[in-house]
C-alpha cells in the first residue's frame, strides 16, 4: 500500500461542514434549483455522498469546493426528478417559434440577440460578479432555466438534456435561446461593471 500523502490544504471534519459550508452550497443549489426543499434535500444529499467518499478526497483543493462538485451532480439528479414528476410545458412563445414555417424548414430561429451592453467574460475572475449571475439565473423561468443549468452550467451534452428534459434537440435549442437572453437581460440590468464592449 502506497504511503498517504499528507493533504495540501487543511480538511475540515464532517461535523463542521453545515456551519462551514451551508449557507454557501445551499445559496448554490438554490441560484439552481429555485426550489427551498429541493436546495435542502440536495445539501443534505451532498453532505451524506461526501462523508461516505471522504477517503477518496485528495485535500489538493478546498474541501468546499470538492464538496460542490458533489453537489453539482445532486442538482442535476433533482432536476431530472423534477422533470419526471412535472412535464415540460412549452409556453406559446416557444410554441409559436417552433411552428413557424422558417423554423420548420431550417431548425434556425430567425431572431438575433441584441449585442451586449459589457462582455461577460471579461468578468468570469470577479467573485462579485458571480454573486450577480447566481441571483439574475435564479430568475429565469422554467423550463428554459433548466435547460440552461444542465447544458452549460452542469456540462451536461446535448444527448443527456434532452432524454433528462424529454425534449428534442430542436426544443433544447429554443430553450437555451430563450435562457441565454433572459439571463442577458437581467445581467444587464444587475451587473453594476458595465463596459463599452
Amino acid at each position: 500500500m502506497p504511503p498517504k500523502v499528507e493533504p495540501a490544504v487543511p480538511i475540515t471534519p464532517p461535523d463542521q461542514w453545515v456551519d462551514a459550508y451551508g449557507d454557501y452550497l445551499y445559496g448554490f443549489a438554490m441560484s439552481r434549483l429555485r426550489n427551498p426543499e429541493a436546495a435542502a434535500d440536495c445539501l443534505q444529499d451532498t453532505f451524506l455522498a461526501g462523508i461516505k467518499a471522504l477517503d477518496r478526497f485528495d485535500g489538493s483543493r478546498d474541501i468546499k469546493f470538492w464538496l460542490r462538485g458533489i453537489m453539482r451532480n445532486k442538482i442535476v439528479d433533482q432536476i431530472r426528478k423534477s422533470i419526471k414528476e412535472n412535464k415540460v410545458d412549452i409556453d406559446a412563445e416557444d410554441e409559436a417559434l417552433l411552428e413557424s414555417f422558417w423554423y420548420k424548414y431550417t431548425g434556425i430561429a430567425t431572431t438575433t440577440p441584441d449585442p451586449w451592453q459589457f462582455n461577460p467574460r471579461k468578468y468570469y475572475d470577479n467573485s462579485e460578479f458571480w454573486v450577480v449571475f447566481e441571483k439574475c439565473i435564479a430568475q429565469v423561468k422554467d423550463p428554459a432555466r433548466k435547460a440552461f443549468v444542465l447544458r452549460v452550467l452542469e456540462d451536461q451534452t446535448t444527448e443527456e438534456v434532452c432524454k433528462a428534459m424529454d425534449l428534442t434537440p430542436n426544443y433544447l435549442w429554443v430553450l437555451l435561446h430563450r435562457a441565454r437572453e433572459q439571463l442577458k437581460v437581467l445581467l444587464e440590468a444587475n451587473w453594476t461593471g458595465k463596459d463599452a464592449n
